[in-house]
């Protein structure tokens, strides 16, 4: 069961948060103007806001102390982030198709979960649905 996190317990994941959008502005920043940033900044630029979402989700998890299964999850999910990256950040390793196709195939099956309902535990918030724990949701008609 998730736990609601007063602000001390959230303020490392948003920080983490903001960080990793004010990263994303700047990859933004060098797709407006390449010639500012150094020579091959943009494997970098790519790469660290999705290492960044990966750190933060799992801090936000853990200050969060999901069910075992769910945790697991939350790993499943930061380990796609994390193979995205490495493509991101070495496009010209030999290996960098092998990590965007494990990225792909992490996010995949982390969406087939959600759709599957595993673990049955976990409320479908993932798609913007609200649970309450005093009165689960209705099945569909």
């Amino acid at each position: 069961m998730y736990i609601r996190l007063d602000r001390a317990h959230r303020a490392l994941p948003v920080i983490l948060g903001v960080v990793t959008l004010a990263s994303v502005g700047v990859l933004f920043a060098w797709d407006i103007l390449p010639a500012h940033f150094p020579a091959n900044a943009h494997d970098l630029l790519a790469a660290f806001p999705l290492v960044m979402i990966a750190c933060a989700y799992l801090v936000y998890q853990l200050a969060h102390r999901p069910p075992l299964a769910e945790f697991v999850k939350a790993i499943l999910l930061a380990v796609a982030f994390l193979f995205w990256a490495a493509n991101q950040f070495w496009p010209d390793l030999r290996q960098a198709t092998l990590f965007n196709d494990i990225a792909i195939a992490l996010f995949v099956l982390d969406v087939f979960l959600v759709m599957i309902g595993w673990p049955a535990a976990s409320p479908d918030e993932s798609f913007a649905e609200t649970y309450d724990g005093d009165n689960p949701p209705e099945p569909p008609a």
